[in-house]
């Protein structure tokens, strides 16, 4: 073979496409163009939003579960709250406020708390692709209050996504004679409901206040309402009982994990496809249960990671189906 065989098949293909991985140096990423910008942001969000899950693991290690939800949305949602307040935007008025009180119950009170609850028993790994099959209880709702025909993607997608759950748990029926990790896992999935009504009702009860605004006082108000549950049911500890590990668990979690990915998401959001921006839903399981692996050394078996893709793949044809909004959700934990 002539070096210019070797320049034409390897050098040069090689070359494109570390041309394209450079493009994406943190480094230089100022240097570059809005999409670059885009895809980085979105790389940003897939990695962060999956290390929520290790971050949520290891703070409840140390403390009660609900307590440290109720700190963590309390501390981020007021982030958000003051951003808005010092934007000068308005404040929700009448029939808003009702929706910001249901939603809050849904998606931050419930699915959250008991998503993070669910961590005391559970893997994150595990914790995480239970959480992503929401959609699938959207299709199982509609076959009972929709009368339109089911399209054909959404059954092929139920299906997988079930299939993919059931390879999943093969692997883990042993553990389901532990009453701890079968709590765990109802309270997963208890999660993924109040998540799928939520949508539902977000659907049908959309307004014209600011959504960005509107999620930062559910995180307040849940907050508030998950804290108060501590201490009221003594499953709190005293705020100079907590130990670091937990604070720092928190502390990521409100910077990174609402914060900085938060903004790198809109800025995807703005800049990338709808179709595109929500890939990070379908990525962040899976950062989940490879760093779970590497962190906290939870089981990964060619049954969890098989199941976990057909899973996957189940959700993302039913998302297509209906086109669930994926894209539209704060982050595929919860928050």
């Amino acid at each position: 073979m002539s070096f210019f065989d070797i320049n034409k098949i390897i050098i040069t293909p090689v070359g494109k496409s570390l041309k394209k991985i450079s493009a994406l140096n943190p480094i230089t990423i100022h240097k570059k163009g809005t999409r670059a910008k885009a895809i980085f942001s979105l790389a940003l969000v897939c990695l962060l939003w999956g290390t929520t899950w290790i971050a949520s693991k290891e703070g409840v290690r140390y403390m009660p579960p609900l307590q440290m939800a109720g700190i963590r949305q309390l501390l981020g949602g007021l982030c958000y709250v003051l951003f808005f307040i010092a934007k000068g935007e308005r404040w929700p008025q009448g029939k808003e406020w009702q929706s910001i009180f249901v939603l809050s119950f849904l998606n931050f009170l419930l699915a959250n708390g008991l998503s993070t609850w669910a961590l005391k028993y559970i893997s994150s790994g595990l914790g995480a692709i239970i959480g992503v099959i929401f959609p699938l209880w959207l299709v199982l709702i509609g076959l009972f209050s929709v009368k339109s025909k089911m399209p054909g993607k959404a059954i092929l997608g139920l299906l997988l996504g079930f299939g993919g759950v059931c390879v999943i748990f093969y692997h883990h029926l042993l553990d389901f004679l532990n009453g701890d990790f079968r709590f765990g896992i109802l309270l997963s999935l208890g999660a993924t409901w109040a998540w799928a009504f939520g949508t539902i009702y977000t659907k049908k009860h959309a307004a014209n206040f600011n959504p960005y605004f509107s999620i930062g006082l559910q995180m307040v108000i849940s907050g508030i309402a998950l804290t108060g549950i501590s201490y009221s049911s003594n499953n709190a500890i005293p705020l100079t009982a907590i130990p670091w590990q937990s604070w720092a668990a928190i502390a990521y979690l409100v910077i990174f994990g609402s914060v900085i990915s938060f903004i790198a998401y809109l800025y995807a959001l703005q800049n990338l496809s709808t179709e595109h921006a929500s890939l990070y839903a379908y990525i962040n399981p899976v950062v989940a249960v490879l760093l779970g692996w590497l962190i906290f050394s939870e089981k990964l078996t060619v049954f969890i990671a098989i199941g976990g893709i057909v899973t996957l793949l189940g959700v993302y044809l039913v998302n297509k189906a209906y086109k669930v909004p994926v894209a539209t959700m704060p982050e595929a934990e919860g928050v």
